[in-house]
């Protein structure tokens, strides 16, 4: 499976990212097949750099993104804002005894 996902890059406690698109077995910081934008969280605002066409085609052959790129990819128009479905969850809810 292909994944578009964030690299780090940058020092100690100064990151700075690159937008890539990895094989999903590949560790984080290694190998990648091409490199779609950068992302740099320590300018206010946060600044984006994407190729939106790049970036749609990788979609279009099937990769997935990880959230914090789906959000990025909302906020550059690539992608539209979908619901997530209701969580699940496995506590059973116990009726009040009064």
């Amino acid at each position: 499976m292909v994944k578009i996902r964030l690299t780090r890059m940058g020092d100690k406690k100064s990151p700075f990212y690159r937008i890539v698109v990895a094989d999903a077995r590949s560790p984080r910081d290694g190998k990648f097949i091409e490199q779609v934008g950068t992302y740099d969280p320590l300018t206010n605002p946060a600044t984006i750099k994407m190729d939106v066409e790049l970036a749609k085609k990788w979609i279009a052959n099937g990769a997935q993104p990880t959230d914090t790129v789906k959000s990025m990819l909302v906020a550059q128009g690539v992608l539209t804002q979908t619901k997530r479905p209701p969580a699940k969850t496995s506590a059973v809810k116990k009726a009040k005894k009064g």
